[in-house]
């Protein structure tokens, strides 16, 4: 399934669209993908450099390795050999693999160079095994015979780390072109027919060339490198598919607090609306007093900078104490604490955080004033009671959000700073409740008993954090 989200108020919106399924093999001409944002293009060439990163190391390891056991092993030639390509051809790969490996950290490495390398290393494998009939002075079909063919394997190997299989194919084509050029140059020598032969026992005992068994390995090549190109261009499509969903998971708790974003992106099952989950919480609300005058006073970009710099000063305060941002409403921020992941001090943590954000708005505010800008005052409440934590709409746009008398009541209670000329209220058992988790600053100034608040029937006990 595809799945595209579209940002809002109040959420986002997840929308689920058929996928649309491709069928067919790979090319060497560019991979047709899906049309991607500009970022998630980035980040997928972000993955393939990593990719040439790691296959420059891989080659640095094989060829340190190969030239160890060339030192350490008895040599399978004697020191009067005519010719000694190995030494030659490992000092060759070890600086080219080095250049490599440098041009891969100071820069994105051009496809010319990915071609290029594939073609030096299959052209430059061909070579040694081509020499060996010099070195042990035999007839050219006695390379034939050489297992050093089986290397052509690793390279092959090697392309299928960008998770690409254009190189992938390009490689094992080259290894298979380069065996077949191999086979010709023995057929075309001197002794080219009479080394021919169709008998299994002479071709393995003899010089003698058994066309069937080298076709046999030019088969095996081409057939390796179609199953890892097919496996690598389904695997393509999973690479473009996880960069893009982890790009989306990010953005996506850009919108929704993390532990909200967790919660979606850890459902066991689809998230549908009407679920949820009844859990202690409590909640905080804060808004600009005086900020809708001030919104048709100041321009558009002067009220959307105070209002970015306002949020840019609460919200990190918030999230620090655990509280997850369920909603911005216009100039107002609604956190809960305790509702996105079961917390026991979740009333502890959300005073303390009210009572930092109030700190922080007193500074803001200085600083405003002095710079001669509108310094409008923070206003804050807190509640604490049963919430339902879960999804609400329907299956074309759904909201996780926070439902509760708690959420409902704090609400009002910062409406009513206005009618108790507070700063910041909270209801008695939300200041009790988080003594008894764990609080031990300052709290209340002083208690406002049997408080008459707008829309609340009975009278409560409420306590002023801040004038």
């Amino acid at each position: 399934m595809a799945v595209t989200e579209e940002s809002h108020a109040g959420g986002i919106e997840v929308k689920v669209e058929p996928e649309t399924r491709r069928f067919g093999l790979p090319s060497l001409r560019p991979m047709r993908e899906p049309p991607l944002p500009a970022r998630v293009r980035e980040a997928i060439a972000r993955q393939e450099d990593r990719s040439e990163q790691l296959i420059g190391w891989i080659q640095l390891a094989i060829v340190l390795t190969f030239a160890l056991l060339y030192l350490i092993t008895p040599k399978t030639s004697g020191p009067d050999a005519p010719f000694q390509p190995v030494p030659y051809i490992l000092g060759t790969y070890l600086v080219l693999t080095l250049i490599r490996i440098v041009w891969s950290y100071r820069g994105r490495l051009p496809s010319w160079s990915l071609v290029f390398s594939s073609l030096f290393d299959i052209g430059l494998l061909m070579l040694l095994i081509w020499s060996f009939h010099l070195q042990y002075d035999q007839p050219p079909s006695f390379y034939l015979k050489a297992p050093t063919l089986l290397y052509v394997f690793i390279f092959i190997g090697l392309r299928a780390l960008r998770f690409d299989p254009r190189f992938v194919l390009m490689t094992g084509l080259m290894g298979a072109v380069g065996w077949g050029l191999m086979i010709l140059f023995v057929v075309a020598s001197e002794d080219g027919e009479m080394m021919i032969t169709r008998d299994y026992i002479e071709y393995m005992t003899a010089n003698a060339l058994l066309l069937g068994a080298e076709f046999d390995k030019i088969i095996s090549i081409l057939m390796v490198t179609t199953i890892l190109s097919v496996a690598l261009w389904r695997g393509r499509e999973l690479l473009v598919r996880s960069v893009a969903e982890g790009i989306a998971a990010k953005e996506l708790s850009r919108f929704f607090a993390p532990e909200v974003a967790k919660h979606i992106k850890g459902a066991k099952d689809t998230i549908s609306a009407g679920e949820g989950q009844l859990r202690d919480a409590a909640v905080v609300f804060l808004d600009l007093r005086g900020f809708t005058p001030l919104v048709e006073q100041e321009p558009p970009a002067r009220v959307m900078a105070l209002l970015s710099e306002y949020q840019a000063r609460v919200i990190p305060i918030l999230q620090r104490h655990g509280g997850s941002i369920d909603k911005f409403l216009g100039d107002g921020v609604m956190a809960s604490f305790g509702a996105a992941e079961p917390s026991s001090s979740y009333a502890a943590d959300a005073l303390r955080a009210l009572q930092d954000v109030l700190i922080e708005a007193e500074a803001w505010q200085a600083e405003r004033r002095a710079a001669g800008r509108a310094a409008p005052k923070v206003n804050g409440a807190l509640t604490t009671g049963p919430v339902l934590f879960g999804a609400v709409g329907d299956d074309s746009r759904l909201e996780i959000t926070v439902i509760g008398d708690a959420v409902n009541l704090s609400a009002k209670l910062e409406k009513h700073n206005k009618t108790s000329k507070t700063r910041a209220l909270a209801t008695s058992e939300a200041v009790s409740l988080a003594r008894r988790q764990g609080y031990t600053g300052a709290a209340a100034i002083r208690d406002l008993r049997a408080e008459t608040v707008e829309g609340v029937a009975e009278p409560m006990d409420l306590m002023v954090l801040a004038d």
